[in-house]
């Protein structure tokens, strides 16, 4: 369907002012960082920082987040004030910023906001008395950014959303980013932390407080650096429970993981969930065998040369790009997956491929799902102005996880250009 004019309008101007993502990543994860440090709290949620020991003695940092009340419950009246103050800044102007960072940098006044929680998950709050709420299982979350940007401060914001929306704990994953550290050690660091999520050896429980984490792409922490000591691990949880979820490379990740799991034999995830996941290696319009890499690939913020930079930025050799840890597209075995849920979006450049490899893993596995939601460019999930956008997302989410029904439903984008009676989402597999 055609977007809004003027959404189109500013989405196209703004993919034409911002520099090629393999010239502005570094700049990119200075504006997610000023734009993380406006974020406000989310006083349903409290939030805990941890980090997960790799082998090579780097400490993984993660974000813990646990829904404190029921979905759509009311606050005390102290916390709903507190909630109310700052206003997150949408993914858009994160994408423009690094164009005009280093003239505006100085004028930007920078808010110390507890975007990251505390212990009680509630700044000056500590000793309010919030409902208790069993989470209904543990969602193990890889942020996006093209391997080389994002990261759990970024992501505070939508994973305690996230957590309060599906009544989960979220466990948010600092993997190390690329071209700092190229593949494998993003896919290994999240491997890692599932293994030990499954085995109920990830230190959790115990941490005091939480920490900031500033894209630590040295050699690394060998002990937390927030303070606190961690005394106790999570107990394993049932795996059931246990649901792999990604946006954009973090869908890259988790479905990585999945297939890592299946041939390594050390645990096997049983559900999986890819937003917009990046699953292919060719971003060169005049090569690549998806037609939205040509028809989404320069007006809708992430550009096919983005996916080219990442693309290059990741890979450690030509001989990466048909590894199916890197690109699981190119997996020739695809069976023995998890249950999943693909998620793409209509005006993104990856979305014929992340239908193809829905469609794919649907030929040699029984429970595949795939929505495309209408209206959705790359990166909606953390931009503010796309609630109708999220909230459908979530709804077809809810419906997969728990059952919950799903009515077609009338285009809820922010555009609203879902013509009057159509849906705000399309099932690509026909199996809803």
């Amino acid at each position: 369907m055609p977007i809004n004019e003027a959404l189109f309008a500013a989405m196209k101007a703004a993919s034409y002012i911002k520099p090629d993502a393999g010239k502005s990543y570094k700049l990119q994860r200075v504006a997610e960082e000023l734009i993380a440090k406006q974020t406000p709290a989310n006083p349903k949620c409290r939030v805990e920082d941890a980090f997960a020991p790799m082998a090579d003695g780097y400490a993984v940092p993660l974000r813990v987040f646990t829904p404190l009340v029921a979905y759509g419950a009311p606050l005390p009246e102290a916390l709903e004030e507190s909630s109310a103050s700052g206003t997150p800044v949408a993914s858009a102007l994160s994408a423009i910023l690094p164009a005009v960072l280093p003239k505006v940098l100085p004028k930007i006044p920078i808010k110390e906001s507890p975007s990251s929680g505390n212990a009680d998950g509630v700044s000056g709050n500590a000793n309010t008395e919030l409902p208790s709420v069993t989470p209904r299982g543990t969602i193990l979350f890889f942020h996006g950014g093209g391997w080389t940007t994002g990261g759990i401060n970024l992501y505070t914001q939508a994973c305690a959303h996230m957590a309060v929306r599906l009544q989960r704990r979220v466990i948010s994953v600092e993997y190390r980013l690329a071209p700092e550290y190229r593949f494998p050690t993003a896919v290994e660091d999240c491997y890692e932390v599932a293994r030990q999520l499954f085995a109920g050896e990830l230190p959790i429980s115990g941490m005091g407080g939480s920490v900031d984490v500033d894209h630590p792409q040295s050699a690394a922490p060998t002990a937390p650096a927030g303070g606190g000591e961690i005394s106790a691990t999570i107990p394993a949880p049932d795996p059931d429970s246990i649901v792999l979820f990604g946006d954009s490379a973090g869908g890259n990740l988790a479905a990585a993981v999945s297939l890592m799991a299946r041939d390594r034999g050390e645990f096997m995830p049983r559900t999986q969930m890819l937003l917009y996941p990046v699953v292919g290696n060719d971003y060169n319009p005049e090569t690549s065998p998806f037609e939205s890499v040509r028809t989404n690939g320069t007006d809708y913020i992430l550009t096919a040369q983005d996916m080219a930079d990442y693309i290059d930025m990741y890979r450690s050799s030509v001989a990466d790009l048909t590894n199916p840890y890197f690109a699981p597209l190119t997996a020739h075995d695809l069976s023995n997956q998890p249950r999943t849920l693909v998620l793409s979006a209509e005006y993104c450049p990856l979305r014929d491929e992340d239908e193809a490899y829905a469609r794919r893993l649907q030929l040699v596995n029984d429970n595949v799902s795939c929505c495309r939601i209408h209206d959705g460019i790359h990166g909606y999930l953390l931009n503010t102005s796309a609630v109708g956008l999220v909230a459908t997302t979530y709804r077809i989410i809810e419906h997969f996880l728990d059952g919950t029904p799903l009515e077609p439903a009338p285009g809820t984008g922010t555009t609203a250009n879902a013509p009057e009676g159509g849906d705000a989402w399309q099932d690509v597999l026909g199996t809803d």
